[in-house]
């Protein structure tokens, strides 16, 4: 029986485990794909309170140093339910594991959007990445097209931009929303090529390869041959497992009362899961440490 189980190992979750154990509680810290969350996937990071420059890898590795290294326990599988008996809970996953705990805390952060367009399941690291870091090299010399015009889409392109023949940059808003610095610094590039106000109609494929973008600009239907596609069109959540013991918006993100408490006594919602204004690391860290002494405080009232 652990005092608090903690569903997600990014840097609320992980926020979270470190506050737990300073109060004295025994944490478990499961976690379905890479400690850290989406934060690995950023080479290069300069809004971390403390740190002028770090990257998300690093970052991460920090984190779980520092909660590991303070006697949390954890664990990487994907937890598939969150069962409320009496005063305790029950966390089953979907390798066979079921674990108690006299609290959860769910920070299970969010995955990549997809546009849901005809063949692009399949095309899905065979054509279509979303992680320059993971993917980029594989396109050195090719052209390549980025589906979005906000941070994240400038951030990978930064990465893309000096290893590529051509970048082709697609946003269906007639502006794109990234941090100036961060377009200054891909925009500047001669290989750069910049359409906005588009709709993205679809993926050019030959033989079941992915050859090019199908976009209407202006009411003009075109096509940017490439190579290969990033897509940065924003993330969603994944909290419909645990819809009955926590309310979802209309997206899905979870709706805490005081910032992570839900319906459920002793279940707590932490981090970009949650329905929020701003997602970022230093919000996924503030939300970590609420949920966390909201759990303690519940668990003195047992």
């Amino acid at each position: 029986m652990y005092d608090m189980i903690i569903v997600g190992g990014g840097p609320a979750g992980l926020t979270a485990a470190v506050y737990g154990l300073r109060n004295g509680k025994s944490v478990f810290v499961i976690e379905k794909s890479v400690f850290g969350g989406q934060i690995v996937n950023s080479p290069n990071v300069e809004n971390i309170p403390g740190f002028d420059s770090i990257s998300g890898d690093d970052f991460a590795d920090k984190l779980l140093e520092q909660a590991m290294g303070q006697g949390a326990e954890v664990t990487l599988e994907n937890v598939t339910a969150v069962e409320k008996n009496g005063d305790t809970f029950t966390v089953k996953t979907e390798e066979g594991g079921s674990y108690e705990s006299k609290t959860v805390i769910l920070a299970t952060g969010t995955t990549h959007r997809t546009l849901g367009l005809e063949g692009e399941e399949d095309l899905i690291g065979s054509g279509i990445s979303f992680c320059a870091v993971c993917d980029g090299d594989f396109y050195r010399d090719q052209n390549v097209v980025m589906i979005g015009g906000g941070n994240s889409a400038f951030v990978e392109s930064g990465l893309l931009v000096d290893i590529v023949k051509k970048l082709t940059i697609l946003q269906d808003m007639p502006f794109f929303t990234a941090d100036q610095k961060l377009q200054d610094q891909v925009l500047s590039k001669a290989n750069v090529e910049t359409h906005v106000g588009t709709k993205i109609l679809g993926y050019k494929t030959e033989a079941g390869s992915l050859k090019g973008v199908i976009y209407e600009e202006d009411g003009v239907e075109k096509t940017a041959e490439c190579d290969g596609v990033f897509l940065a069109v924003g993330l969603v959540p994944e909290n419909d497992a645990f819809a009955s013991l926590a309310d979802l918006d209309e997206r899905g993100y979870f709706v805490p009362e005081n910032i992570c408490n839900t319906k459920t006594p002793g279940l707590f919602v932490a981090g970009d899961c949650n329905q929020k204004t701003l997602r970022q690391v230093a919000t996924a860290c503030s939300d970590g440490a609420y949920a966390a002494i909201a759990a303690c405080d519940f668990i003195k009232g047992l």
